[in-house]
C-alpha cells in the first residue's frame, strides 16, 4: 500500500487507465482494473523495482526527467503533471506559502464594484470566497453562508438545486482542492476543510480518493437561481498578480440571451435590495 501523497496519487491514476488507452495490448487474467506497475515502468523507460518503490514511498527523490517519464505513461495532463511534480517536491517556481488568511487588495476590490452587470469574485487556492461584487453576494444569495465553494457544493443544501449539473460541478471542486494541497501540502486550512468534506459527504470521500486534480476551465456553467430562473454563464479565471493563489473570477451571459436578461434582473433586485 502507497505511504505518501504520491505513491496515492500514482495508484489512483494507473487505476484509471486500461493498456488500450495507451497502446497497449491487454494480455491475461487481471485482478485489478487500470494498468499493471511493469506496464507503467516499460512505458516510463524505468525499471519496475524502481517504479515499485516510488508508489511504495521508498523512492523519495525522484529525478525531473523520471517524473516527466511517468507522467507520459500515465497521459496527464498539464494541471496532473505539475500536481506530480509539486508532491514530489521538485515542482519548478512554486513560490512562497500564502499568508494563512489571505487579504484581497483594496484596489481588486474597487475593481469588482466596477463590474456592477456581472458577478465576479475572487477565490483562493481551497476556493475559498475572499470578495465579490454586489452581483455576486445576490447570484450566491440561496447559500445559507457562501464561504466557500466545495463546502457550498456539497453541504449546504442549496448547492444541489443551484448547480444544474451538479456532478459535473462537485467532480470539479474536489479535483481544485487536490490541487491546492499540490501547491502547499502542508496547508493546515485545506486539510482541515478536507476532514470536515470526508466527515460530512460519502460523495465528497469517493471523489477524493480518485486523487483527480484539475485547475479551472472556461466552458459554460448553468445555474438554477431561486428568483431569476436557470442562467447559462461562462466565465474568465485570473491569476492575481502579487496574490500567491488567488484568482479573479468573472462570469459572463451571451449578449441578448435569456441568462442575459435574468442577469440583469438580478441585478436590479440587489439595487433595491441595497435600497431598502
Amino acid at each position: 500500500m502507497p505511504t505518501t501523497a504520491l505513491g496515492a496519487f500514482l495508484v489512483a491514476r494507473r487505476a484509471q487507465l486500461t493498456p488500450g488507452d495507451v497502446g497497449l495490448t491487454a494480455s491475461g487474467t487481471r485482478r485489478v482494473a487500470g494498468l499493471r506497475r511493469e506496464e507503467v515502468a516499460v512505458l516510463a523507460g524505468v525499471s519496475v523495482d524502481y517504479y515499485t518503490r516510488l508508489e511504495q514511498g521508498r523512492e523519495r527523490n525522484p529525478s525531473a526527467s523520471v517524473l516527466d517519464a511517468v507522467a507520459r505513461a500515465l497521459d496527464l495532463d498539464a494541471d496532473a503533471r505539475d500536481h506530480l511534480f509539486r508532491l514530489a517536491d521538485v515542482a519548478p517556481g512554486s513560490g512562497p506559502t500564502p499568508p494563512t488568511r489571505p487579504q484581497v487588495d483594496q484596489g481588486l476590490r474597487e475593481l469588482l464594484d466596477a463590474w456592477p452587470d456581472t458577478p465576479a469574485i475572487v477565490i483562493d487556492r481551497r476556493l475559498d470566497l475572499l470578495a465579490g461584487n454586489a452581483l455576486a453576494d445576490a447570484f450566491y444569495s440561496d447559500f445559507t453562508e457562501p464561504d466557500n465553494l466545495v463546502r457550498m457544493t456539497f453541504l449546504d443544501p442549496a448547492g444541489g438545486t443551484f448547480f444544474v449539473d451538479w456532478r459535473r460541478g462537485a467532480e470539479t471542486c474536489v479535483a481544485n482542492l487536490r490541487l491546492a494541497l499540490g501547491h502547499d501540502p502542508h496547508d493546515r486550512r485545506a486539510h482541515e476543510l478536507v476532514e470536515e468534506l470526508s466527515a460530512a459527504s460519502p460523495e465528497f470521500r469517493r471523489l477524493w480518493q480518485r486523487n483527480d486534480v484539475r485547475g479551472k476551465t472556461h466552458e459554460p456553467k448553468t445555474f438554477r437561481h431561486s428568483v431569476v430562473g436557470e442562467l447559462t454563464l461562462t466565465y474568465h479565471a485570473f491569476d492575481v498578480r502579487g496574490a500567491a493563489g488567488q484568482q479573479l473570477i468573472v462570469y459572463r451571459a451571451e449578449p441578448s440571451s435569456r441568462s442575459s436578461e435574468a442577469l440583469r434582473l438580478l441585478g436590479s433586485l440587489a439595487v433595491s435590495h441595497w435600497l431598502s
